[in-house]
């Protein structure tokens, strides 16, 4: 059986509309062989989400953006193609995030495990909007932005109140203040340099302080051992026993006992001493006055001169 030049043609045209509706439909992002499903979100802010953009969830892409319509009070409908093989549930959130740095946005769908109920088609779900890493960033940048500009107005004012001191006889007094410090480091550079030549004249004499002080050292070293091994724990009980006697004989004084004691305690015997011995005193002063009371020699028989008391005799 022939088929006609006209058939021919005719299934030629069909074949090519058909794949043109195909492709301007894949295109477009929307496969014509899958069963999908449509759901709208309404976002303030959409920030920069591509048409064709992959909807995932968890993750696995299930569908793409099919189109963004901006709306009269400046809001913005996206519509969502989801394959029919995937259930959303209602109160799901459909949330915009940026899988990379350098990446665009993407819609990721997070369900509500709370509602088992299937959301129908061309239903709206939740919007919601995930700051990306840069977003973060920047968000977390903007404070210490503010921080940063607060100190440089801050320098800014210190610089204007330095440079009001800093007027023109202020800058003299500090050039003449730094000038005397560069000829105070002079001076102080060349008496170093005369203290290391009088070091180096006298490094002999130095050494040989040096040499003495060692042997100083050494002998010193040398007497410790001797007043270590000295039985200076002896001598020190010896002080000891000797303290304790000078003690208790100073009790004893203090007591009354002994010869020392009664001395110091008995107003008596003071007394007596006293008297004795002034009495003693008188008896020698007469001695010396009139000797021959107690002493009578006579040679030829004379008689002794009779007793004349002497103008100062104490004795009276």
């Amino acid at each position: 059986m022939k088929v006609s030049r006209e058939i021919k043609t005719a299934i030629l045209v069909i074949a090519s509309i058909l794949l043109f509706i195909w492709g301007y439909s894949f295109l477009k992002g929307r496969d014509l062989f899958v069963d999908y499903k449509t759901y709208y979100v309404k976002y303030d802010n959409v920030l920069g989400l591509p048409n064709s953009a992959p909807v995932s969830i968890n993750g696995l892409v299930v569908g793409k953006v099919s189109s963004i319509k901006l709306n009269k009070d400046w809001t913005s409908t996206v519509e969502l193609q989801i394959k029919g093989d995937f259930q959303l549930t209602k109160g799901s959130v459909a949330e915009i995030f940026a899988p990379s740095p350098i990446g665009g946005k993407e819609i990721s769908i997070i369900p509500n495990s709370k509602d088992t109920t299937i959301a129908e088609d061309k239903t709206f779900l939740v919007a919601s909007n995930k700051l990306g890493l840069t977003d973060e960033v920047a968000k977390q940048i903007e404070p210490l932005k503010e921080k940063i500009n607060k100190l440089l107005d801050n320098a800014n004012v210190m610089l204007e109140n330095v440079n009001a001191i800093l007027d023109a006889k202020t800058k003299e007094n500090l050039k003449s203040s730094i000038a005397n410090l560069d000829a105070t480091l002079a001076e102080f550079k060349a008496i170093s340099k005369n203290t290391n030549d009088m070091i180096a004249e006298n490094k002999s004499k130095l050494n040989s302080t040096m040499t003495n002080v060692d042997k100083a050292s050494a002998n010193f070293a040398k007497m410790s051992d001797s007043l270590a091994k000295a039985n200076i724990g002896q001598t020190v009980k010896n002080l000891e026993n000797t303290l304790a006697s000078v003690d208790k004989l100073m009790a004893d004084v203090q007591s009354g006992k002994g010869t020392l004691g009664k001395l110091a305690k008995d107003d008596k015997l003071y007394t007596n001493f006293t008297k004795t011995s002034k009495e003693l005193e008188l008896l020698l002063q007469d001695l010396r006055l009139n000797p021959t009371r107690y002493i009578n020699v006579s040679l030829f028989g004379k008689k002794n001169k009779p007793y004349k008391a002497p103008v100062n005799d104490t004795i009276k």
